[in-house]
């Protein structure tokens, strides 16, 4: 589909300097940047440089989102935290909240942070490794912009809202689930437009409770215009469990609103009163589980791999080559990528030439070599 692979040096001052030119402070540039560039480490590619220009510079523009991250600590109680984001850069925010819950749990075993007022905070993994790396056991998880219909309804009442879970294992990779709670999620719908990929049967379900098939962009349209909504893990309906996709989301919808009086629901559309756009006043949480406050770090990570490498080595279907692990895969994709780069596609090469032209960077991409 025209990709052209960009060297992970070239893609990371790149992305951190158009940051930079558009008011974020360097040092949180880095970490923006190294958030969005761990979705492409990873082969997320709905969150990667795929996200740059249409989900952060353009919101920045737009000034529904700020550059320069006010993290206000609302409330802090020994184990637990509240933080209000103001609409700042939602990785920052993330990284933050996540390390502070880390450092909680250190101290009490155990650490909350929950956080109002945010914005995307790209992949949610990337907060599970944070915590993995340092010893800690931890759940993540966002609200999101409604677009994803509960059991037995048509209506995009909440968000693809990942449950993201992280446990320190022995192995190269550490155990990291993450996903979101429907069965596909806005960016992976926005990345098949690009590439023009029909929409995957059983996704998304129209006003009329029948599946909206064909053309991506068609039905990106009809999730923005509210004619059609994502569905839950398990399908439509209750035969193969979408009730529990369903309760799952509003769970974290739950966490993500509940503990910080934040917004929830369609008061997350990114629209004001009279429809123009507005900032996304995202929710996020944080817990952290330092294993050291239990029977230690080396123990976890030796018990952990134990089982992961017993599943693995259980029987295989009839074809399968391998059974794998949560993290497992992301992993082996980056051992392919880390000497190349990150292949970057056509509609990607265009925003980011356009990006570097606007800020008169002086960068040479290997698309136009």
């Amino acid at each position: 589909m025209g990709k052209v692979v960009l060297d992970w040096e070239t893609a990371n001052n790149f992305i951190t300097d158009a940051f930079v030119g558009y008011g974020v402070p360097r040092e949180d540039a880095k970490i923006c940047t190294d958030i969005l560039l761990e979705a492409d480490r990873r082969g997320i590619e709905s969150h990667g440089c795929n996200r740059f220009k249409p989900i952060y510079i353009d919101r920045i523009v737009a000034g529904i989102q700020n550059p320069v991250t006010n993290f206000e600590i609302i409330k802090d109680e020994g184990a637990t935290a509240v933080v209000d984001g103001h609409d700042g850069m939602g990785q920052v925010i993330g990284y933050k909240s996540m390390q502070m819950a880390i450092d909680k749990a250190k101290k009490y075993g155990i650490g909350m942070v929950v956080v109002r007022n945010s914005c995307h905070y790209g992949i949610a993994g990337y907060y599970a490794t944070q915590a993995a790396k340092q010893g800690c056991i931890s759940f993540n998880g966002t609200n999101a912009r409604p677009s994803v219909a509960p059991t037995f309804g048509v209506e995009g009442m909440f968000g693809t809202n990942p449950f993201t879970i992280g446990v320190p294992t022995d192995e190269p990779f550490d155990f990291c689930f993450d996903c979101a709670t429907s069965i596909t999620q806005n960016g992976k719908i926005e990345y098949y437009a690009r590439i023009n990929e029909p929409v995957h049967p059983g996704t998304i379900i129209g006003l009329d409770g029948k599946p909206v098939e064909g053309d991506a962009g068609e039905a990106l349209k009809k999730i923005r215009s509210g004619d059609a909504a994502l569905v839950a893990l398990g399908g439509i309906g209750e035969a193969l469990g979408g009730y529990k996709g369903y309760g799952l989301a509003l769970a974290v919808e739950l966490l993500s609103s509940v503990l910080q009086d934040g917004n929830y629901g369609k008061a997350l559309d990114g629209k004001d009163a009279q429809g123009n756009k507005a900032p996304y006043h995202l929710g996020h949480f944080f817990i952290a589980i330092d294993t050291n406050h239990f029977l230690g770090e080396d123990l976890c990570r030796k018990k952990a791999g134990e089982i992961l490498r017993t599943i693995r080595a259980s029987k295989k279907a009839p074809g399968a080559e391998q059974i794998f692990t949560a993290g497992e895969k992301e992993y082996n994709i980056w051992m392919e990528r880390k000497p190349h780069g990150v292949p970057i596609n056509e509609s990607v090469q265009k925003e980011m030439n356009a990006v570097r032209d606007s800020l008169k960077l002086n960068y040479t991409f290997p698309w136009e070599k």
